[in-house]
């Protein structure tokens, strides 16, 4: 948070904080309108579910637009946590040469991306909340090689991006009646 003083600067209010409810997608989207139109515009494009996006959002920042990888050098950032060469090669492919990694509709855009090009390259369902999630983790040659099968603790991340999209689902489903 902001000191007093610091509240008084023009960059701190606008800095987006997580939202207070990060389990609940009902919740997370009635907080943050412009994520639900920013998501529903990534499944139309991407053809990625909502919850699928939001669970590798929440695994990788915990919805925090200025996240860093803890303890070890990684060009990892924002958001979705893309490394420099990835976001890279999301903006060339994509044409979206400005987008950052600190604004949640690019991010979710590049997920929604991601999880396509798994999906075009690899076969993976774009609704498979844990492969797309290992393949996101460890690139789609890491994924192909099975880098993910000596991480037991990636393993259980991946299954807890998994339950969580699934969680997501039934939220959103409960929420839009």
């Amino acid at each position: 948070g902001c000191a007093f003083v610091g509240a008084l600067l023009a960059g701190c209010a606008t800095a987006p904080s997580p939202p207070s409810k990060p389990l609940d997608a009902c919740a997370i989207l009635k907080e943050r309108p412009s994520w639900y139109k920013a998501t529903k515009k990534t499944e139309r494009k991407w053809g990625t579910p909502i919850p699928v996006q939001l669970a590798i959002i929440q695994a990788e920042s915990s919805f925090r637009h200025d996240a860093r990888p803890p303890g070890r050098v990684s060009s990892a950032y924002g958001y979705s946590q893309a490394i420099d060469g990835t976001w890279d090669w999301y903006r060339e492919q994509t044409g979206n040469r400005r987008a950052k990694r600190t604004d949640f509709a690019h991010a979710v855009d590049f997920v929604g991306w991601y999880t396509a090009v798994s999906y075009r390259t690899l076969g993976i369902p774009k609704s498979d909340g844990y492969r797309q999630y290992l393949a996101y983790h460890e690139g789609h040659r890491g994924f192909e090689r099975g880098t993910y099968k000596k991480k037991d603790w990636l393993v259980r991340v991946a299954r807890r991006v998994d339950a969580q999209a699934k969680t997501y689902g039934s939220q959103l489903r409960a929420c839009r009646r």
